[in-house]
Formats: C-alpha cells, sequence, structure tokens
C-alpha cells in the first residue's frame, strides 16, 4: 500500500486544486486501497464530496508528483550527507525546495559527474588561486603577479600541466565558471529570463529547402517560447526528426550576460578576469544545459496539450450515437480489390460475407438487392476511405430500384469512419475472433459493428490509430498510453457492459477487470450458456471480493435473477432498495421504472454514516431509467450525392458535415467528399473563440460554407460562421504546420481578438 501524503503535502494539493483537504486525504485513500477512478468517482461521492472524474484524476496525478518529490528529496539528502557536505543550511534549503527542478538545481553541485575542466584545475593546485579571484581582494594586476605562483615545471620531460601564468588562471576560471553555472540561484534566474523572453527559432537545412515541403512555413520562423502553440511546437519537432528543420531555444543574450556580468564582478577588482569568467559560465555551461532543459519542458507542454486534445476527442468519438440492436450491411470500399461485404446480426454476429467490384456495375446493384431481400438489413454501414462515394453512389441507386419492402422502409445507408479498422483486421484480437475469415473481411465487420455500437467496437482498435489525435506518434507514449487507457476506462464504465454479449476487449476495461478476468468472464459465460445474475459474477475464477465491488455497478445482466441487475444500482444497495420498496408497501421490481412510486421515496429516511443524498439521488436516477444509456440517440448526417470529390465544390456551398477531430487551431469535417476540410478556429462562430471545443465536438454535425479548395495541396477551408457566404468576410487560408495543415495568419487574429476581448 502506497505511504500517506504528509499534512502539509496534502494542504498543498487542496490549495493547488481548490479542494477540501478531507476530499484529497479521502481520495487518495480510495486509490492507495486499489479502488479504480470510475468506482470512486460513482460510488464513492460522499467520501470524496462529489468529486468528479478530473477532479479525482488531478488528486491522483499531483499527489503521484508530490510523492515522488518526496522520494527524489530523500535520496538527495542521503546522497550529499555520505559524501559529508550536508550542513544545517543545506539541509534546510533542500527541505524547502518545492519542486522537482528546484531539487536537481540543488544536488548539481554534488551530483557525481565525468571528469571536467574545473576538477582538473582543482587537480592541478588551482583551488587556492580561484578562490584569490572570487574572494575580490587583488585586482588583475596582482592577480597575474600571483598566478605566476601556480606555474608548475616539467616533469621527467613531460609538459608542464600549468606553463604559465595565463594557464594558472585559465584554471582558476574554469572552477569559477563551474561554480557559478550550478549555483541554483543564477540557474534559477537564467532559466526564468529565458523562459519569459527566450524565442524558438527554426531554419530549414540548406539541401532540404523545397516549395512543396509540409514544413516550409517554418524555413525561417520565430516565436515567443512562451506562448507558442502546441501543434507549432510540435510540427517544428517533427520537421527537425524528418531533417528538415533545425530549431533551438536564442535567449535574450544582452540581458543575460549583463546581469550575470554585475552579479559576477559586483565590488571585486579584477574585472577583467572575472568578466572573462561570466560569460565562460554562461555561454560554456550555462547556454546549453538550460536549453536542454527548456527543449525539454517546450516538448512536454506540447505533449500534454496534444495529449489532452487527443484525449478530449476520443472521449467524445467513443460515446458516439450507437445505432443500437439493428441487422446492418457492412461495406468496406474498394477499386481494385473489391469492395469487401459482411452482413452482421442485431447482437454483432457475422452471417455471411462478399466481395463485389464497382466495375460491374449491374452485378454489384444485384448483389445489393439480393442482400437486402436475403438478410432484411436496417442499416448499410459504407467505410469513408478510397472509392466510398462511389460505393455509395450505386448503393442507393440499387436500392432505388429494389421493389418496396413489406415494412415499407429500405435500409438506411450510413457513411461510417473506417479510421484504424485495417488495424484492427490484422490484430490478434481479429484473428482469433475470425480465424478462418480473411484478413480483408475483416475491416468490413469491423465498420458493420461501430455502426451498431461505437464504443465497443472502437476499444478493440489501439486508440492512436482511430484517427482523432494531433502528432499522437510524436509525443511521450507512456503518458499518452496512461491519459487514453484513462479515457477508454471512464466511456465504457460511464455507459455500462452487458455481461452476456461483451467481447472480452470491452470488458477488460470494467473497473477492476483487466484483459485476464474479461477472458475468465467469457469462459465461464459460455461455459454455462450465459450469466444469470451479478451473483454469479463470483463464481469466475480470480475475480475476488474487491474486483467484483469495483466491476458489478459497470456489469449489466439483462434479464438478470435480479431486477437490478440491469442498472447501475451496486450490489451493495441493492438491501437498501429493498427496504425502500418494503416501506412503500411493494417489490423491487414493480418500483423499477415506476416514476410515481420511485418519487414518493422519502430520502431523507435512508441517509445513513455511509450513504448521504448524492448516492440516494443516483439510486432514485436509475430506479426511474434503469441501465440508460448516456449516448446521444442515433442520427446520421446527410451528404450531397453530387459532391463526391473535392474537385466538385464550389466556393459559397452550403453543406452538411460531421466534426471528424477537433486540434488546437481548429476542427476537420468530413463534408463526403473523401477529404476532411478545415474550419479554422477563427471560422468557428461569429465570436471571438479560444478553445474549438467550446463550440464543437467529435460526431457532431454542422453546417459549413466552401470557403476555399486548394486541389494541389489536398485542403478544403470550411467556415460555420453566419457571414462566411459574405462579400468581404474573412476566409479561412489553410497553411502548412500541422499533420493536416496549420492557419497562422487566423491565429495572429485571433490573439489580437483574445487582447481586446
Amino acid at each position: 500500500m502506497t505511504e500517506p501524503l504528509a499534512p502539509a503535502l496534502v494542504a498543498r494539493v487542496a490549495t493547488e486544486l481548490s479542494l477540501n483537504p478531507q476530499q484529497v486525504i479521502s481520495t487518495l485513500a480510495l486509490f492507495a486501497e486499489g479502488a479504480t477512478l470510475p468506482f470512486i468517482a460513482r460510488y464513492r461521492k460522499e467520501a470524496t464530496g462529489g468529486l468528479d472524474e478530473v477532479q479525482l484524476r488531478d488528486v491522483r496525478d499531483r499527489g503521484e508528483y508530490l510523492r515522488e518529490m518526496e522520494e527524489r528529496r530523500a535520496a538527495i539528502l542521503k546522497s550529499i550527507d555520505e559524501q559529508g557536505k550536508l550542513d544545517d543550511a543545506l539541509k534546510a534549503t533542500i527541505l524547502a525546495a518545492d519542486t522537482k527542478q528546484a531539487l536537481e538545481d540543488l544536488y548539481l553541485p554534488f551530483k557525481p559527474k565525468r571528469r571536467t575542466r574545473a576538477m582538473i584545475a582543482r587537480e592541478r593546485g588551482l583551488g587556492p588561486l580561484a578562490d584569490a579571484l572570487w574572494e575580490g581582494g587583488l585586482d588583475d594586476v596582482a592577480l597575474q603577479t600571483k598566478a605566476a605562483e601556480y606555474v608548475l615545471p616539467e616533469v621527467d620531460g613531460k609538459p608542464s600541466e600549468v606553463p604559465s601564468a595565463d594557464a594558472a588562471l585559465q584554471g582558476a576560471r574554469d572552477i569559477l565558471s563551474e561554480q557559478i553555472a550550478e549555483d541554483a540561484v543564477v540557474r534559477g534566474w537564467v532559466r526564468e529570463v529565458t523562459r519569459a523572453k527566450g524565442v524558438v527559432k527554426s531554419t530549414v537545412i540548406a539541401d532540404k529547402k523545397s516549395d512543396d515541403s509540409k514544413f516550409k512555413d517554418y524555413f525561417d520562423y520565430s516565436e515567443p517560447l512562451g506562448t507558442i502553440p502546441s501543434h507549432r511546437m510540435l510540427a517544428i519537432r517533427r520537421g527537425e526528426t524528418e531533417g528538415e528543420l533545425l530549431w533551438r531555444v536564442e535567449a535574450p543574450l544582452e540581458e543575460i550576460n549583463a546581469r550575470l556580468a554585475r552579479e559576477v564582478i559586483g565590488a571585486r577588482r579584477a574585472s577583467a578576469q572575472l568578466t572573462l569568467v561570466a560569460t565562460d559560465a554562461y555561454k560554456r555551461l550555462l547556454a546549453p544545459a538550460i536549453e536542454v532543459e527548456l527543449r525539454v519542458e517546450l516538448k512536454t507542454r506540447a505533449d500534454d496539450e496534444a495529449i489532452t486534445i487527443f484525449g478530449r476527442n476520443l472521449e467524445q468519438l467513443l460515446l458516439s450515437s450507437p445505432a443500437g440492436e439493428k441487422r446492418v450491411v457492412g461495406l468496406d470500399p474498394g477499386f481494385r480489390t473489391g469492395v469487401k461485404v459482411a452482413v452482421v446480426s442485431a447482437t454483432g454476429a457475422l452471417v455471411h460475407t462478399d466481395t463485389l467490384y464497382l466495375h460491374q456495375e449491374d452485378r454489384f446493384a444485384g448483389a445489393i438487392r439480393a442482400l437486402i431481400t436475403r438478410f432484411t438489413p436496417e442499416l448499410i454501414a459504407i467505410g469513408n476511405g478510397t472509392a466510398s462515394r462511389e460505393t455509395e453512389t450505386l448503393t442507393k441507386a440499387a436500392l432505388r430500384e429494389l421493389d418496396a419492402p413489406a415494412n415499407g422502409e429500405r435500409p438506411q445507408v450510413v457513411v461510417v469512419n473506417e479510421a484504424g479498422a485495417s488495424v484492427y483486421s490484422a490484430s490478434d484480437l481479429a484473428r482469433a475472433e475470425f480465424p478462418e475469415l480473411d484478413v480483408s473481411l475483416r475491416g468490413a465487420v469491423s465498420i458493420a459493428r461501430r455502426l451498431q455500437d461505437p464504443l465497443a467496437e472502437l476499444v478493440k482498435i489501439d486508440p492512436k490509430s482511430i484517427g482523432v489525435g494531433q502528432y499522437q506518434h510524436d509525443v511521450n507514449q507512456s503518458r499518452l498510453k496512461q491519459r487514453l487507457d484513462d479515457i477508454v476506462e471512464s466511456c465504457v464504465n460511464r455507459v455500462g457492459v452487458e455481461v452476456n454479449t461483451a467481447s472480452a476487449a470491452l470488458l477488460a476495461y470494467v473497473a477492476g477487470i483487466g484483459p485476464g478476468l474479461a477472458q475468465s468472464i467469457v469462459t465461464l459465460r459460455d461455459s454455462k450458456g450465459g450469466i444469470a445474475s451479478r451473483a454469479d459474477l463470483k463464481a469466475v475464477p480470480r475475480l475476488g471480493a474487491k474486483a467484483f465491488e469495483q466491476a458489478a455497478g459497470f456489469l449489466r445482466v439483462r434479464g438478470g435473477s435480479h431486477p437490478l441487475d440491469s442498472s447501475a444500482v451496486h450490489p451493495e444497495r441493492y438491501a437498501l432498495v429493498e427496504r425502500m420498496a418494503k416501506d412503500l408497501g411493494a417489490d423491487v421490481r414493480s418500483l423499477v421504472g415506476n416514476d410515481t412510486l420511485v418519487d414518493s421515496i422519502d430520502l431523507s429516511k435512508y441517509v445513513s454514516a455511509d450513504v448521504g443524498m448524492p448516492t440516494l439521488r443516483d439510486i432514485v436516477a436509475e430506479l426511474k431509467k434503469p441501465g440508460r444509456d448516456p449516448r446521444a440517440a442515433f442520427e446520421p448526417p446527410a451528404f450531397r450525392e453530387d459532391l463526391t470529390k473535392p474537385a466538385d465544390l464550389l466556393p459559397g456551398m452550403v453543406l452538411e458535415g460531421v466534426v471528424t477531430n477537433i486540434v488546437a487551431f481548429g476542427c476537420f469535417v468530413d463534408i463526403g467528399v473523401h477529404q476532411d476540410g478545415l474550419v479554422h478556429v477563427s471560422q468557428l462562430a461569429d465570436r471571438y473563440v479560444k478553445d474549438p471545443n467550446d463550440v464543437v465536438q467529435v460526431g457532431q454535425k454542422v453546417k459549413v460554407t466552401v470557403q476555399s479548395i486548394d486541389l494541389a495541396r489536398g485542403r478544403i477551408a470550411l467556415s460555420m460562421r453566419k457571414d462566411a457566404g459574405t462579400p468581404g468576410a474573412p476566409a479561412a487560408r489553410a497553411d502548412a504546420g500541422g499533420t493536416r495543415g496549420d492557419v497562422r495568419a487566423h491565429e495572429r487574429t485571433q490573439e489580437r481578438g483574445s487582447n481586446r476581448t
């Protein structure tokens, strides 16, 4: 079990996050006991004071940071003490340090390192000369005379290690340069000045200069270090990785050198020597070290922003509206290899596969009509990749020629984002699900199923392959995985999982389960022909009391032996609900879904030491709508059938589209022409927008106006402003700088607008 934080650190977390200290203590205690974030957020509201998942995550992460900092502090104190250099003043300074960086600055002079020029100078006996220079009593002339005393003769014909007074002074300066560069105070202010006034500067590698480069906007580019946004920083870093750009941090040299010289010289008399010391300390030691630190800091900051954007987009995509239990034909479009067909039942079971060819139009149409007659699907899902619109056009034409079904309704055609389907097709999970099925047909199954339930299908795919991120392959992969795992787990548990139909991949994300237990649940389910109640889960091998406590409330057993098994009411509260029903003279089954009866419950009667009003209100909400899916109702977009490629577009067209990705500088919208268009942040609304997420979310249907089409660069500029079609209205310009583009001119406009707001 993790040791609890000291009271002072608890108070610090509480202050930083504007929470009550008891909330922090209770939250960290729950995490230390092995409770999962979704479980704490849903079922332990009384203990945490109703903290939501974001607040709980912040408490967990900040607590972990401070715990690691305390471990590092202890290690540093031990190391310096073992060197015999830990006095009371230094110990007090180390104990007062409040960041990891401050600790490392204090430890730097004592940190074991390879031999430096200063070490060599001390070995040659030049320490006293350096002390004399630093004490300041000698001027430059007197110091030159004193330095002559440290000249060493040749030994056995070997050259002297200190052949002259100038060499002695050089050694003394080396000692002082290192001393200054390792001073925590000096290092701190140099870092802060550079951070506040430094500039990120990128240049093109001479032989890589090309007008076709996606990095051409960064061939000669600079922006303040403190304000450069994540997508531009990541674009510059990618340009460096791909060998087209070089970049550096340019510090305010005049200001730093002038201040450093003043502090080093002070009242000391040897100003010429000390000026050389200050210059060397900064240029040789401080500047490179601080630049490395700030480059890491810039990457960390850009990573954090990109990971936040990715996580937010992923959450919105995972919670996209499900079509539900409907029979679906999935079509994975293709020209040369054909359109792969997969028919799935209402529960997602594969019932038929085929391959059709677009160039055989009559045969294609006949096959589509035959599939509909034979399997009576309610929906046709078409992947949005290559040949998508051609497949959609032929499919709809075939439907128009189909005799009206008995129910009078033809299946609805829906274009589905197929990002990641090919990754799933070749995965071990897909091979396990469909060992005999050709890899090319598995993608059609995924497309059909993700229309039925996006969450259940997308959890089978590495989130980085789903296509809703920004430079996801460039950011810190361990931090990205942690955040994405948190997001997927949160979404799965928010929706709930039907234990008798869920895949092992979906069950693995239920709080407290994991891959091993998920497979054990599936094995038990298959051997018993289904799980009859939540209580049956206790028979799953290795699923102990703790795992059951964490998972049970998120697992649904439709038609289970207990009427609450299909709800989000936790089994630990079944007895409480039974008591409520008994007090009303009813049974639990008649209470579920009966709003009138539920509204008559006097909740105040059931408040106890461990059950407060937050939990009671959650129970009442579940009793009214047990197992309610929090996702919005399914409603597919309507693309114009006459527009199938970017060349069909004209400026001024008003179209319906679907938001596919949100980035720091705007959002991308699928308008049904194979190429997503960019709505820059300046074009999202008729007002100033700082964060695109304030206006749009992934999967949202939007109305957009086409502003410009750049066929050569594959870019479409769109607007959601009401005045977008008005002559003279500002137009978005899609410049390079992101994976799919960057719009710097309009960002500057936005920044000016921010200053006015």
